[in-house]
């Protein structure tokens, strides 16, 4: 009875199991019937299916410890070989950013492994959501869920906030410098109770101006603490001993980013002295100098970058044996050779220095902008006068020194009103905060009511200057309401925008002839025309520069008002209407095909047999010499050599970018300057100029990948070093893409048809050297990229050529 039982107990468990294999079987066939997608599919039969022989989500074990890999096994539990086509997909999502990280896959051990590496890169802390997807499907539990936290303090990542290259102090009082510690990927660290450890951050501090350079240990006293609602440490400083000083400040003995700057520190009398002086700028206000022009620098030095003369080892003795060297004294060059007395003036804008002839009759010999690019260097006293010196170099002009009796107080007030004028800090988004607070309080007495334009589609510029033209800059502050005639349509914001479209389309598009390309292609940068036709008058530039003016003050306003100037100006443009000189290295982005031909070849060779002089022949269309320009009085009889061609070069590019174009600039800045004053422009390179003006477009990672060439290379260049490029460059911000363009090719926007009307197209080369700062031609649209031994030197070393190397040449 019991066997009998327990026969007919096992009949029925063999009849259940049968029936519920042939379920499983049937559903197998389905499944695979049901499967049309070739790519979840993979090369799997039906047979496959009928065995089990496939991957089946719900049944991969995951172990998830962020170190071991993930392996995947068959529905029959047999190890899977990830070597086939099987649809894995894994996406990586920062929550609270709702920011996608690129992730790289890669199947080890081939043929036979069934483990899939894959590998990325957080640089936000946070949480994330890491989603493991076969076939559609999720894996086993995915999505997964892990917090991130912020890593050690990394001091090159750690910045003192609201940065300034110099501080003007009060001996004696207290200064507060609030440093943001971050870690290797810039996360806040001031969650770390070690961070507020006094022996963590040290300051040196030395002496500028004595033979020396004699440490002041013993004459300033710090004290640290943490300020954990911003994230900060405040490190307190105070200097006992007048003068200027050289500062470094470090964390765990290394220095952080932007933690070495000078110090002025000045008495109580001297500070009084200052404070008047930026008190009343209306006043002229003087120094006494003695001017050693350019006599410590060879005059073929100045074509090097700034930053090579900002910091000599020693300041050359004046009563050493020198050359006579040249002063860029408009006109022929004088000889300077002994200190010659001046007078330095200052005001909000400007330093100029002038020479008074029969002590009556002034010449300015130099002239400086207050801006961040004006840089001082401090030595000691001069052998003839005793006075404390400096050299002020602009980056642009040679630089200049002088001596002058009440040296620190010159420089404090120049400092000063610098600080006024930017805002107190150098970085670029505090650079934008102050521009657009001050660009609103300038225009926050005027009426922000509505005023209609009635605009014409198909006469857009006609009608948009018959429309504004009695406007005051009252009108053009106001908030404008388009309506295009003949269309039915509210303006809720829509229909200006598109006016502002369309309006800076039809200004700066070639065809119109108020602007025009050095280059016959689409990707040429836009100029003011200087063969203009006579119907296009000189008003018209004064529009085009309101229109400018009116899109960085809806900017400033934020939200639905924000306007760009869709136009890609040249970068000597750009650097008039802030005020700088030209430079001959302007020709590589503006004029690429004269750079190309006659600037590189001048540069590259001996020009004392090509019978060069200081004059510029113009000729007509037609080919007709016109005329022949003189660069400087007496040009076409003074040669050009080897000792004075960076000279005749810079003239050169003076009158083709910029004298050529004075009446077309000045007026553009007319109508510019009614809606945004000069001084505030003036607190941006012309890099940063574009950034805000036009801002940073849309740059798809896909077509740049998709057109981008690939020059020479290594296996390990091309298969390692490239994957890692293009994963960078897929977790940049539109800013950064836009200075890695702008760091290539000499502009942040793309031509209309993106990177495939790129000419020439975006190269990126390999370069002969290994774990170096990459480097760019930018007439050639070329990044020369060196190979690197890891995914996170190459990131490191590419934000930094990016946004230390896109302002100015200094990286070309």
């Amino acid at each position: 009875m019991f066997y009998v039982i327990g026969g007919i107990t096992v009949s029925i468990i063999a009849f259940v199991f049968t029936i519920k294999f042939l379920c499983e079987l049937a559903a197998r066939v389905v499944s695979f019937l049901q499967n049309e997608d070739p790519g979840r599919r993979g090369d799997r039969s039906i047979y496959d299916y009928v065995r089990g022989n496939y991957l089946d989500p719900r049944s991969c074990k995951v172990s998830w410890d962020w170190k071991e890999p993930q392996e995947l096994f068959y529905k029959n539990g047999q190890p899977f070989p990830a070597h086939r086509p099987v649809g894995l997909r894994v996406n990586i999502t920062h929550i609270e950013l709702a920011l996608d990280i690129p992730v790289t896959q890669e199947v080890l051990q081939e043929p036979e492994s069934n483990v899939v590496k894959v590998a990325f890169t957080v640089r936000k802390a946070g949480r994330y959501e890491v989603a493991v997807k076969l076939g559609g499907l999720n894996v086993a539990y995915s999505p997964y869920y892990k917090i991130f936290q912020p890593g050690t303090v990394v001091p090159s990542k750690t910045k003192i906030a609201y940065h300034f290259s110099t501080l003007v102090l009060t001996n004696g009082q207290q200064h507060t410098l609030q440093i943001e510690p971050r870690d290797e990927y810039g996360n806040p660290t001031s969650n770390s109770t070690s961070l507020t450890d006094e022996a963590n951050y040290s300051v040196h501090v030395h002496s500028l101006g004595t033979v020396d350079d004699d440490s002041v240990e013993e004459y300033y006293s710090k004290s640290v603490s943490l300020n954990k609602q911003q994230c900060q440490v405040l490190l307190r400083l105070t200097l006992r001993k007048t003068g200027c000083f050289r500062a470094r400040i470090s964390y765990k003995e290394q220095p952080l980013s932007n933690g070495e700057f000078d110090i002025i520190v000045l008495s109580e009398n001297e500070k009084a002295c200052v404070e008047k002086n930026v008190s009343t700028p209306g006043i002229s206000i003087y120094f006494e100098a003695y001017l050693y022009g350019n006599g410590n620098y060879s005059s073929s030095s100045w074509q090097l970058p700034a930053s090579s003369l900002l910091a000599p080892q020693r300041r050359p003795s004046m009563g050493e044996e020198e050359d006579e060297h040249d002063s860029p004294v408009e006109g022929q060059p004088e000889k300077v050779k002994k200190p010659k007395k001046v007078y330095c003036y200052t005001s909000p804008k400007q330093l100029s220095v002038k020479e008074f002839y029969l002590k009556i009759i002034p010449w300015r010999l130099f002239t400086f902008r207050v801006c961040p690019g004006t840089k001082f260097t401090y030595y000691g006293p001069d052998p003839v006068h005793k006075y404390l010196t400096l050299v002020v170099d602009d980056g642009i002009q040679p630089p200049v020194e002088l001596s002058c009796k009440d040296r620190n107080i010159m420089a404090a007030t120049f400092i000063r009103f610098l600080h006024k004028n930017i805002g107190g800090s150098e970085t670029f988004q505090d650079k934008v905060n102050f521009f657009q607070r001050e660009l609103r309080h300038i225009h926050s007495k005027r009426p922000r009511t509505k005023t209609c334009l009635k605009i014409t589609r198909h006469a857009i510029l006609d009608s948009s200057l018959k429309a504004t033209r009695n406007f005051s800059v009252s009108d053009w502050s106001k908030n404008f309401e388009v309506v295009f005639q003949d269309e039915e349509a509210l303006d809720w914001g829509g229909p200006r925008r598109e006016w502002f479209e369309l309006i800076c389309k039809t200004l700066f598009d070639t065809s119109n002839q108020l602007f025009t390309r050095f280059s016959d292609n689409n990707q040429g940068l836009v100029h003011p025309n200087a063969d203009r036709p006579p119907h296009l008058r000189l008003k018209m530039y004064e529009f085009a520069g309101r229109i400018v003016g009116k899109c960085l003050y809806e900017s400033a306003l934020g939200g639905a008002y924000k306007q760009l100037v869709r136009a890609r100006f040249t970068r000597s443009f750009l650097a008039q209407i802030i005020g700088l000189r030209m430079n001959y290295k302007y020709f590589e982005t503006d004029d690429q095909e004269f750079y190309k031909t006659k600037v590189c070849f001048i540069l590259n060779n001996d020009v004392s047999e090509m019978d060069l002089v200081f004059a510029e022949e113009k000729y007509s269309k037609s080919g007709q010499l016109e005329k022949v320009v003189e660069l400087i009085s007496g040009g076409a009889q003074i040669a050009v050599t080897n000792e004075n061609k960076m000279h005749y070069l810079n003239l050169l590019a003076q009158y083709r970018l910029a004298s050529q174009v004075r009446d077309e600039v000045e007026h553009f800045l007319k109508g510019l300057n009614e809606l945004v004053p000069e001084n505030l422009l003036a607190i941006f390179d012309e890099n940063e100029l574009e950034l805000l003006m036009c801002g940073t477009g849309d740059i798809n990672v896909q077509d740049f990948k998709a057109h981008a060439v690939i020059v020479g290379g290594s296996w390990h260049f091309r298969e390692k070093v490239m994957k890692w490029f293009w994963t960078v460059v897929s977790s940049f911000t539109q800013e950064e893409l836009a200075r890695l363009l702008q760091f290539t090719t000499g502009s942040s926007q793309l031509p209309p048809g993106g990177f495939n009307t790129l000419c020439p197209s975006f190269q990126i080369i390999a370069a002969p050297t290994h774990s170096t700062l990459p480097t760019a031609h930018t007439c050639f649209n070329q990044l020369c990229l060196p190979t690197y031994d890891s995914y996170e030197e190459l990131h490191k070393m590419l934000k930094l050529a990016i946004s230390e190397g896109s302002e100015g040449f200094g990286m070309l």
